[in-house]
């Protein structure tokens, strides 16, 4: 016999209390954390408790506890890192999701589910324009989709050149080059590293972070050449009729290559040239995978769509729910041409474990886990609440909030925008590195808003992103007042 509902009623009631309470105090409350981790230790550690506590009073003395060293992060001025907020259906959705608690790995004991992220995935490839014959898979965030699409790339590439990396492993394979743009994001060579695929070849970027199609193109040369030259070199050493200039006349396999291209530059906001990356790539035989966690989404947006040309002729993507489409944290998705290529990667057989007869595969089979939460539902809310206008207005809106932005801040005395504000990224200076992070460190302690601090092209900046749909207006005005008070306060002026 099931508990019911009586047990979790009071819990549930204190959490929707705190919840809203939470929401409520957005709009006017510091953005920043008022306690360091240090400072609430004692209020959640101090020994493991001999006897419990009642549900609800758990909840009550958790939000409360808490509440001093949580960011605003779903606050409309909250312009850090690449953070979305939440958007209405998407929050409802996760709440169902905890409540449903679906182990959502196999498709025969949860067809809700893999229906409605078989719906969800659909969905998306026609959203952003990718091919309808790909896999699509929800994971935690835009390091494990990256990982997750070119494991997939890992295995094909491995495949075509003749090595069983399921039986063999990775010892003695061929080498797998991996090329990268200048200012690709960090998480792709991490990637990488849990791939076991070494560090990447580097290719230069422009000055906004966009590949070089032409330096591609004569690096994929390079390897080339190499590869050819050392497979020349082996048939040579093996070959005891090799001084017969009619033997062996077959032409050696093409080296595996996996370029990664990138649509959305952390700093800039920019995008890789894809139409001419990609053709190059592809003349060369490469897998090509675009790291896409907050930019994919301008491909939704008709007047954008420029910024993601030819994207859909890559193999793979990886991309962000959580970013530009506003749903809560974590919710990854990758996108795999190959559908052959994911499932060999990722997917697992046993006997324990019921398979659906009609053959469409688990959700298990896309992704690293086997037992994960249904975090395709909040996706499926969020596409089915917004609509295709809807989310090209979102993003639009992100768009041409930042244009907004960035030029009411350059018109400040002593602002410098560095980028070319073209998407949802602003980078600013303040003239010498000092004062750009006095600067920075002067908006944190603030309040107002929170903008974090980088570095890019040699110099200390303050990067802001606008990813988030409750940004409005007043939010604009509030943050180009709070940056102008932070620069005259550093610069001793009232």
């Amino acid at each position: 016999m099931s508990a019911g509902a009586e047990p979790y009623e009071e819990a549930l009631a204190a959490a929707v209390r705190h919840a809203i309470r939470w929401l409520e105090s957005q709009p006017h409350r510091r953005v920043g954390p008022q306690q360091a981790a240090r400072e609430l230790a004692a209020a959640f550690d101090g020994g493991l408790p001999q006897s419990g506590t009642a549900p609800a009073d758990v909840v009550d003395y958790l939000a409360s506890h808490a509440e001093p060293g949580l960011m605003a992060m779903p606050s409309g001025r909250f312009f850090g890192w690449v953070i979305g907020g939440t958007l209405p259906a998407a929050m409802a959705a996760d709440w169902l999701v905890s409540s449903w608690d679906q182990n959502s790995a196999l498709r025969y004991a949860t067809p809700a589910i893999a229906a409605i992220e078989e719906a969800g995935g659909n969905w998306l490839l026609q959203l952003l324009g990718l091919p309808e014959e790909s896999d699509v898979g929800f994971v935690t965030g835009a390091t494990m989709a990256n990982f997750t699409g070119m494991a997939a790339a890992r295995w094909r590439l491995m495949q075509d050149a003749g090595w069983d990396l399921d039986r063999d492993g990775l010892f003695g394979a061929p080498r797998i080059h991996c090329i990268v743009g200048e200012a690709r994001h960090e998480t792709v060579d991490l990637a990488l590293r849990y791939l076991g695929m070494g560090s990447p070849t580097v290719v230069p970027s422009d000055s906004q972070g966009r590949i070089n199609a032409a330096e591609l193109d004569c690096a994929l040369d390079r390897i080339a050449l190499e590869h050819g030259t050392r497979d020349r070199i082996a048939r040579e050493r093996d070959d005891p009729n090799r001084d017969d200039p009619n033997h062996g006349a077959q032409s050696p396999r093409s080296a595996p290559i996996l370029v990664c291209l990138q649509a959305g530059d952390v700093h800039s906001g920019a995008f890789d040239p894809f139409t001419a990356a990609i053709a190059v790539s592809k003349a060369h035989g490469a897998w090509v995978h675009v790291d896409g966690a907050f930019g994919l989404w301008a491909a939704a947006v008709p007047e954008l769509a420029g910024l993601t040309a030819g994207v859909e002729q890559a193999d793979s993507w990886a991309t962000d729910a959580h970013k530009s489409l506003n749903v809560p944290y974590d919710c990854g998705i990758v996108v795999v041409r190959d559908a052959q290529a994911l499932r060999s990667a990722m997917g697992l057989h046993a006997s324990y474990l019921l398979q659906d007869a009609d053959g469409s595969g688990d959700p298990s089979h896309r992704v690293p886990e086997l037992s994960r939460r249904a975090r395709g539902v909040p996706v499926w809310a969020a596409l089915k609440s917004l609509g295709r206008e809807g989310v090209a207005e979102q993003v639009r809106r992100f768009a041409s909030t930042a244009a907004q932005l960035a030029e009411k801040l350059a018109a400040i005395d002593g602002v410098e925008v560095l980028n070319e504000v073209g998407f949802t990224q602003i980078t600013l200076a303040f003239g010498d590195d000092a004062t750009t992070r006095d600067v920075a460190e002067r908006l944190i302690a603030d309040g107002t808003v929170w903008m974090s601090g980088s570095r890019w092209h040699g110099r200390d900046v303050v990067r802001i992103s606008v990813s988030n749909w409750t940004t409005d207006a007043g939010d604009v005005a509030t943050a180009v007042e709070a940056v102008r008070v932070a620069l005259e306060t550093v610069r001793g002026r009232p």
